[in-house]
């Protein structure tokens, strides 16, 4: 490590993909904010395979700030991959995340420092205020994902989706991440023991470009909240989780076996042989059905969730990214 690296205080991570209209005004306020800190600190962008200018104009934009550092990757890999490559690239003892569309207000971000050198927390999250965004489409269903969330994972905030958040360095660099898992950082930091807090953040319109998220990004964002659920829960003890559906389901179908053998046998006795040979039960289409969708279900479910632990395990144990990086552009000395 070099001594460029030693006086890294503060990170602020971006992930970029096609927010070429809005990275000017976002570096301009993020310098005035920094600089006003008086802490060192380093910009570090990351391009995710953006199809418009958005490389071009944070080349400019490096080549004015050599405390800007811009990790370009060679295809669109998602905003995961996107945090985290800023994550494993970062150098401060804090890193804060930002989205590159101008939303997210710099503004906020000694706020969140500020609680953060209180020294009681290790992940500070915004939670935005007066969202300018439709009720239906956007807001409802990330009340709903909110809430959902907080009580699956036991990790308790108002606005998961935020991207403004302040992070001590070992807790994020102790994540592994994939899918779309970056939203659920705090609630899988949990396993370390974090402790997490949010404060009031603006909110703004955004003001050049369209937004990435709509209502698929809401079903997404569910079901990988099962996959973080049974990693909290399971993930080192599945036979709790398969064995209690097994028991479930097998005493179900036990019970279900009982009650047609008991019918067939009691129909027997009071109608005789030809009753009890009339009453079939093997045969039933309904009966056949049934067992086979509940057969059905729970193959399909445990496939899912074998899939994410293998996924899992082939990420950590193999210490594959998740990301290629084409280059990285940065100053070799930073003033």
């Amino acid at each position: 490590m070099d001594k460029s690296e030693t006086q890294i205080d503060l990170s602020i991570v971006i992930p970029v993909y096609n927010e070429a209209g809005n990275l000017a005004a976002l570096h301009d306020e993020l310098t005035a904010v920094l600089r006003g800190l008086g802490r060192p600190y380093e910009i570090v962008a990351v391009d995710d395979g953006s199809t418009d200018d958005s490389l071009q104009v944070l080349r400019q934009l490096q080549q004015e700030n050599p405390r800007l550092r811009v990790i370009t990757f060679r295809r669109n890999f998602g905003q995961t991959a996107a945090f985290a490559a800023g994550f494993d690239y970062a150098r401060g003892e804090v890193i804060v995340t930002i989205d590159a569309d101008g939303q997210n207000d710099p503004a906020d971000i000694p706020r969140l420092l500020q609680v953060m050198a209180e020294g009681r927390y290790d992940i500070v999250s915004g939670w935005r205020q007066a969202r300018k965004e439709p009720f239906i489409t956007r807001r409802l269903p990330s009340m709903a994902a909110n809430r959902l969330i907080s009580r699956s994972t036991g990790v308790s905030l108002h606005d998961y989706g935020c991207s403004l958040k302040a992070y001590r360095s070992e807790v994020v660099k102790n994540v592994h991440l994939y899918g779309e898992l970056h939203r659920f950082i705090p609630a899988l930091a949990g396993w370390m023991g974090v402790r997490v807090t949010e404060i009031p953040v603006s909110d703004r319109p955004r003001a050049y470009g369209r937004s990435k998220y709509d209502l698929s990004r809401t079903v997404r964002v569910l079901l990988d909240l099962f996959t973080v659920s049974y990693l909290l829960s399971f993930s080192s003890r599945p036979m709790q989780l398969f064995g209690l559906i097994g028991l479930t389901l097998g005493g179900s179908g036990g019970l279900i076996g009982l009650y047609l053998a008991g019918a067939k046998i009691a129909r027997g006795i009071l109608e005789g042989a030809e009753g009890f040979r009339a009453y079939r039960i093997g045969t039933s289409p309904w009966l056949m059905l049934a067992v086979l969708f509940i057969v059905l279900g729970v193959q399909f479910v445990a496939m899912g969730l074998l899939g994410e632990v293998m996924t899992r395990t082939y990420h950590e144990a193999q210490g594959k990214p998740i990301y290629a990086i084409r280059e990285i552009i940065e100053s070799k000395e930073v003033e």
